[in-house]
């Protein structure tokens, strides 16, 4: 299967490469770089391109029979301006609305089947909520987040009607060795300075790096998948327990507490993403018979930070 991949140079997109191809597929990388084919080795066809622009990069999506949409410029990469705000905005919206319209050009694929266009979007549809369990059923908040992500998947939502089976990946925290969340988190632990932020009390919808890229294939080959999908493991846990099975994987201590105001004077309004909280649980995804490779937490740290 020819599998067109925008954001594929970055955390996420990287992984799905190296998987796809390990089994046999054909990933096709739009970057806005040329030397980018260096990173995959020979193992990727590098297209150059602007997901955000209009672009001949959309008649090689067009021919692809399937899309996953990974585009996005980072939450933490900039302090929040107005500025920066638009550009999270814009990097996620006009780039589905383009991937979107290049797979509406050529809907089926060669037996007549339906092309699949796996589209993210983030847990932050649902905004900040205290314990309550929140699943795919659940209605969008209305924070800046929450109205980015509602724009975000209506942007995808052409190429369901116009036969291609659509599903959105509203992806969690994702737990990786190589970056995101985890490598941040990391730091002050092992220097014994780890512990809860905020209350302690608000939820995490983690994911661990290997179920985010699996969630993606399954949702690939399975049928019957369409529609949202929640990219977060089965057993949410809060931030002061994550900070314990954190500091049990690295043998150091978790007791230090990092007050909100502190975190939100150090970072901004993008602090309130650490600081409020979400249970979210992947009801989709197991429906979908999906079989999670890292269901809890202590099995996941253990494996990335081992």
């Amino acid at each position: 299967m020819r599998v067109f991949i925008t954001g594929g140079t970055g955390l996420i997109g990287s992984r799905l490469v190296e998987q796809l191809k390990q089994r046999g597929d054909q990933p096709i990388v739009l970057s806005r770089r040329g030397d980018a084919v260096a990173q995959f080795g020979g193992n990727a066809e590098v297209v150059v391109g602007d997901p955000t622009k209009v672009g001949a990069w959309q008649e090689r999506a067009a021919e692809c029979e399937a899309i996953v949409n990974l585009a996005g410029e980072g939450l933490f990469n900039k302090r929040w301006s107005t500025e920066f705000k638009q550009t999270l905005r814009d990097s996620r919206v006009k780039a589905t609305e383009n991937c979107a319209a290049a797979i509406v050009r050529n809907p089926r694929r060669a037996d007549g089947s339906p092309k699949v266009l796996v589209s993210a979007s983030a847990i932050g549809i649902y905004g900040p909520h205290v314990d309550e369990e929140l699943d795919e059923s659940t209605p969008p908040g209305s924070d800046f987040l929450a109205r980015v992500c509602v724009e975000w998947e209506n942007a995808a939502k052409p190429a369901a009607q116009a036969g291609v089976r659509l599903v959105i990946s509203r992806i969690g925290v994702v737990l990786d060795r190589n970056g995101g969340a985890l490598k941040k988190l990391v730091a002050p632990f092992k220097f014994g300075m780890g512990g809860p932020v905020g209350s302690g009390k608000q939820y995490m919808a983690w994911v661990h790096i290997a179920d985010v890229v699996g969630l993606t294939v399954h949702a690939l080959d399975t049928p019957t998948a369409s529609g949202p999908m929640n990219v977060t493991a089965p057993n949410p846990v809060t931030n002061k327990e994550f900070g314990n099975a954190l500091g049990r994987a690295l043998s150091r201590p978790a007791f230090v507490w990092t007050p909100g105001f502190m975190l939100k004077l150090g970072l901004g309004e993008v602090a309130d993403v650490i600081v409020a909280g979400q249970r979210v649980l992947p009801r989709k995804a197991l429906e979908w018979d999906y079989a999670f490779r890292f269901p809890l937490i202590d099995s996941a740290l253990a494996d990335l930070v081992s």
